[in-house]
């Protein structure tokens, strides 16, 4: 992909996968503050450098962080089987992935929807990068039920937010006290259970065709 951080040839493909794993680690055990051409280069075992060869400088090893976490979640979304039976089951279940894939690190999470980088944005081919290989295959799940009239893009969209929406709350409100009188309990099952009809509410409201 043509991007700020340039394409990997075969000679140096194993040297740019040793940077991202270690670029992945410092973002997980300490967080997109964390993530800085000096950091990157430690957790590689190498100069800064060697950092700003291979990636010419800060952008470059974020635009192509952006790139894998984004990669990491299409991986998520292929795992999910479909269930012809029961479309709406299936949409449920590849929402419910997107939502253990932001728990299991919220850092991660942030990297990739948040503004979370000072400076930092990810460059235009990287966001259309993204949105192929994961909201897509989120509208090829919704395409089989929506009505002929509709556009399954602007579905999936809808959906896509309100996962989006639901996930962010509840990691606000994990990183903090709740509110006094919180509405809701805060435990996993019922943080699951709000979210999951949060999505069948929207499946509903949209009229899918559900069976």
């Amino acid at each position: 992909m043509a991007t700020r951080h340039g394409p990997a040839g075969p000679a140096d493909s194993h040297t740019r996968e040793r940077f991202l794993q270690a670029a992945l680690t410092v973002l997980l055990e300490q967080g997109v503050s964390g993530l800085t051409v000096r950091s990157v280069a430690e957790a590689a075992g190498t100069s800064t450098i060697g950092v700003y060869t291979r990636f010419g400088g800060r952008n470059g090893v974020l635009d192509a962080l952006y790139e894998r976490t984004f990669e990491l979640l299409h991986e998520e979304f292929a795992a999910v089987p479909r269930i012809p039976d029961d479309p709406a089951a299936g949409i449920l279940a590849l929402a419910r992935s997107y939502r253990r894939f932001a728990l299991d690190s919220p850092a991660r999470y942030a990297f990739m929807f948040e503004q979370a980088v000072p400076g930092f944005d990810p460059d235009p081919n990287l966001r259309a990068f993204a949105q192929h290989t994961t909201f897509d295959l989120l509208v090829d799940r919704v395409i089989p039920v929506t009505p002929p009239d509709q556009d399954p893009n602007r579905t999936g969209y809808l959906i896509w937010t309100t996962m989006h929406g639901l996930v962010s709350v509840e990691l606000t409100h994990r990183a903090r006290n709740p509110p006094p009188k919180w509405f809701i309990d805060t435990t996993d099952d019922a943080y699951d259970e709000v979210f999951a009809a949060g999505i069948r509410a929207i499946l509903i409201g949209l009229g899918l065709q559900l069976r």
